[in-house]
């Protein structure tokens, strides 16, 4: 009886610290991260200012008012999600990884570039599933949905995103990053993520060897088919030309952008959950034993059963 009385004690004490730890985790975070949006989101408002300005008096339809609403709705919704989760979900996570970590990493620039690069390469994974997989294209879907592309395409987020994107985080802090820098790193390149959505900087020399170019980002982008599903990356375009994703924009064919299929209806649910909708049909109407109409979640998003070397896809 002590002993079970004890072991409780403890637990409620490890309960306790935990919790304060986790409490003064979400407050440093936010933080960092509430600087870090201090300096950078006046910088992309007057960016998008000024990509409005330049293509008014250009005379090119680059903004409409429904696209753009929807770009920031869609990012209003996953921000929403993402803050949900943080606490309650990703940090404990990262922490529990943390504390059971390979190695003691001593901070400084080469601690800081490894988690650059180890944190550049997680999200290519992520990306390319988010492309190769139809469970995840359904969430992925959204972003590529706007037949436009400024630097308001940039907020259009995976909504859902949120709820497995740690799975691809949590080896990091396991490493022995510590948690607050993998969120922080995260939010850093999504800021040179969103700088990327533009047509109006052309090819950037020698850096299209080395880091994602907007160049290289209208072409992830596109819907043509010698475009589709290339160029993953979200501030190196090495991991792209080491494992075969790459594609280089082509002047004689300029990208198209959005999806592959048209989406009739572009409601604020309906930009969300179609492909969900699309997919549950696939699967509930296929005459298949349910074991091969799986392939309708876990193969690609132009998955056939009878023709798989169809290229059919939704992807852009």
């Amino acid at each position: 009886m002590f002993g079970t009385s004890t072991a409780l004690c403890f637990s409620i004490l490890d309960s306790l610290l935990i919790r304060g730890q986790m409490s003064q985790l979400c407050h440093m975070e936010a933080f960092r991260e509430q600087s870090l949006m201090l300096f950078s989101v006046p910088v992309i408002l007057i960016a998008i200012l000024v990509e409005i300005i330049l293509t008014h008096f250009q005379h090119i339809r680059a903004y409409t008012w429904r696209e753009t609403l929807t770009n920031f709705y869609l990012a209003g919704l996953n921000g929403s999600l993402d803050l949900l989760l943080r606490s309650i979900v990703v940090l404990p996570v990262l922490l529990f990884c943390w504390h059971h970590r390979l190695f003691t990493l001593d901070k400084g620039w080469i601690y800081w570039l490894a988690l650059f690069l180890i944190e550049d390469l997680a999200y290519y994974v992520l990306h390319f599933v988010d492309h190769h997989c139809r469970l995840f294209w359904a969430i992925h879907v959204t972003h590529h949905s706007s037949p436009e592309f400024n630097l308001t395409t940039g907020f259009r987020s995976s909504v859902f995103q949120p709820v497995y994107r740690t799975a691809y985080f949590a080896p990091i802090a396991w490493l022995g990053f510590e948690p607050l820098d993998v969120l922080f790193m995260y939010a850093a390149t999504q800021i040179y993520g969103s700088f990327i959505h533009t047509e109006k900087v052309g090819k950037l020399g020698w850096l299209e060897y080395v880091v994602v170019t907007p160049s290289h980002h209208r072409v992830h982008h596109a819907s043509n088919s010698r475009y589709l599903d290339k160029n993953m990356g979200m501030c190196l375009i090495i991991w792209d030309r080491l494992f075969g994703s790459f594609a280089e924009e082509d002047p004689a064919e300029p990208p198209k952008y959005g999806l592959t299929k048209a989406i009739p209806d572009r409601g604020p649910m309906n930009i969300v959950f179609h492909e969900w909708r699309d997919m549950l049909r696939d699967f509930r109407e296929s005459p298949l034993p349910w074991r091969q109409k799986l392939g309708y979640f876990l193969r690609g998003p132009g998955w056939r059963p009878f023709h798989p070397e169809e290229t059919d896809q939704t992807s852009s």
